[in-house]
């Protein structure tokens, strides 16, 4: 009994150690089973710039205004080769990846800088967390939509509070600081690092898990970027138009072995990582 006894412990550490009170969870459909698993590195911003390497390659200056977490390397002219050994800012120095969201803007067009981001990695709602599998090297992907006029689904792009975690598909009035909340696809096609729209080589799981278009489940990550913004919504704009168009991107540079190590210790055991610094 005594390792079992050890095992409760470690783990128990580690909840301690890693996420708040508003850590997501996968929650699934009702006949899904809910699972916990997850790690989560936590990133500085890195540089703001009007780049976007994915939507708009080799045209600097090119793009609304955004801001960049993760490698320091990223750019217009980025490839993964150019900055796949790049530094990071993120506390986890195997995560190379780079994160990036349309700037946060005030009611007189100033930047609102971002305080850092919070990276979390999960299985998705319908994956069985043993089914996951890390990236592929240099995958890129789109969450969110930059020209939706309408507000998008909650459980895709969300705002909370520190105060209130509970997503909201409008920006609240925060009496804590404001959050950003952006999840991303957990479902690969199994051949390209990207497409032509940047979003359909892969798709969401569902009850099901992965769909047959798409049957490789991979992590499904939940960039939450926080602000420090307090009170109401009245002025905030984003720098591709307004709170409905939030979105994010991913470019995938962590190192392999790193990647595939959180994936088997975290999510295929459903348990909770910590911040892992290395």
């Amino acid at each position: 009994m005594r390792p079992a006894r050890t095992i409760v412990l470690v783990v128990a550490i580690v909840v301690l150690a890693g996420c708040g009170e508003d850590a997501p969870v996968a929650q699934g459909p009702p006949d899904v089973p809910d699972h916990r698993g997850r790690f989560v590195t936590v990133c500085e911003p890195s540089h703001h710039a009007a780049d976007d390497p994915i939507v708009s390659p080799g045209e600097p200056g090119a793009a609304h205004l955004h801001e960049f977490f993760g490698n320091v390397a990223i750019d217009a002219h980025s490839t993964t080769e150019a900055v796949e050994d790049a530094e990071t800012t993120c506390a986890t120095k195997a995560d190379r990846a780079a994160y990036w969201v349309p700037a946060l803007l005030d009611g007189d067009g100033e930047r609102v800088p971002p305080d850092g981001a919070d990276v979390y990695y999960r299985a998705g709602r319908g994956a069985a967390p043993s089914d996951v599998e890390p990236y592929p090297h240099g995958l890129r992907m789109i969450a969110g939509d930059a020209g939706a006029e309408e507000a998008q689904p909650a459980e895709i792009v969300g705002w909370s509070c520190t105060d209130n975690p509970v997503r909201s598909a409008a920006v609240p009035d925060c009496a804590g600081e404001l959050r950003l909340r952006i999840t991303f696809q957990d479902c690969w096609d199994g051949r390209r690092l990207d497409s032509d729209d940047h979003r359909s080589h892969v798709t969401y799981s569902g009850a099901d898990g992965c769909p047959t278009s798409h049957p490789v489940a991979v992590p499904q990550l939940e960039l939450v970027v926080r602000y420090p913004h307090t009170g109401g919504p009245e002025g905030l704009r984003l720098s591709s138009g307004g709170p409905t168009t939030a979105h994010a991107d991913f470019w995938n540079l962590w190192e392999p072995d790193a990647l595939a190590r959180e994936v088997s210790s975290c999510i295929h055991r459903d348990v909770v990582c910590g911040d892992t610094r290395s």
